[in-house]
């Protein structure tokens, strides 16, 4: 043998060798790249559960003309009752874990069980004004919905029980009512009476629990909200 002979055979140890080298190097790089993509999306599905937040959650946007809003209130001698307006809403169902916020038009609380002039006009005033919600200064109220639960027995009347904090004149105290939940294709319904005691909200006005002696002038603390809430998808 001569010397083109070993000098051909040390190339082919060396492509040999080259070759061994590069297909390692191409099977560490893919195995990195498989191993940081895992990694990242590991993070992503952390951080999704960590936030609470899920791309697939569905959000239902209050229908503003479908709903509507009564309150009833009663005092000593008597008893009154109207309509209030929301002007905002929505509810999100995250895979069944629900949340929401309605925002209540204080400047639009209107009586109907008088006529006009003859006492509607004074009675709806006299309620935005600071002796009752103070309306110019609490322009809103709001309901955020913390969770929506189905009850254990649904009856005629409500099938979930709703959690939320109600703040009224910048004062915020938690809730606790009944509702009907119904879907019709992409329109949601919500049905239901909510009690609320003003006297955990500041507003004092005929109020036994801030004048203990006010005999029969008083106007009882609760109140209830009847709604017939529409959403949207």
């Amino acid at each position: 043998m001569n010397f083109y002979y070993f000098s051909d055979l040390k190339n082919q140890n060396n492509i040999f060798l080259l070759n061994k080298i590069t297909k390692t190097l191409k099977r560490n790089y893919i195995m990195k790249t498989l191993f940081e993509l895992s990694s990242l999306a590991l993070i992503a599905a952390a951080m999704v559960s960590f936030t609470g937040k899920n791309p697939h959650s569905t959000t239902y946007k209050l229908d503003t003309k479908g709903s509507k809003v009564e309150w009833y209130a009663a005092k000593f001698t008597g008893k009154h009752n109207g309509t209030i307006t929301l002007a905002s809403g929505s509810l999100t169902d995250n895979h069944g874990q629900w949340t929401g916020t309605f925002v209540i038009d204080m400047k639009t609380i209107t009586d109907l069980d008088m006529e006009p002039g003859k006492g509607k006009e004074k009675l709806e005033n006299h309620l935005k004004s600071p002796d009752f919600f103070d309306a110019e200064k609490y322009p809103t109220s709001k309901l955020d919905v913390t969770s929506i639960t189905p009850l254990a027995e649904a009856t005629k009347e409500a099938t979930h029980k709703v959690n939320g904090n109600l703040t009224i004149k910048d004062k915020t105290n938690p809730v606790t009512f009944d509702v009907m939940m119904k879907q019709e294709g992409e329109q949601f319904a919500c049905t239901g009476t909510m009690k609320i005691d003003r006297s955990k909200f500041d507003v004092r006005y005929g109020s036994k629990s801030f004048f203990a002696d006010i005999g029969d002038k008083i106007i009882y603390d609760e109140f209830e909200l009847k709604f017939n809430v529409a959403l949207l998808k």
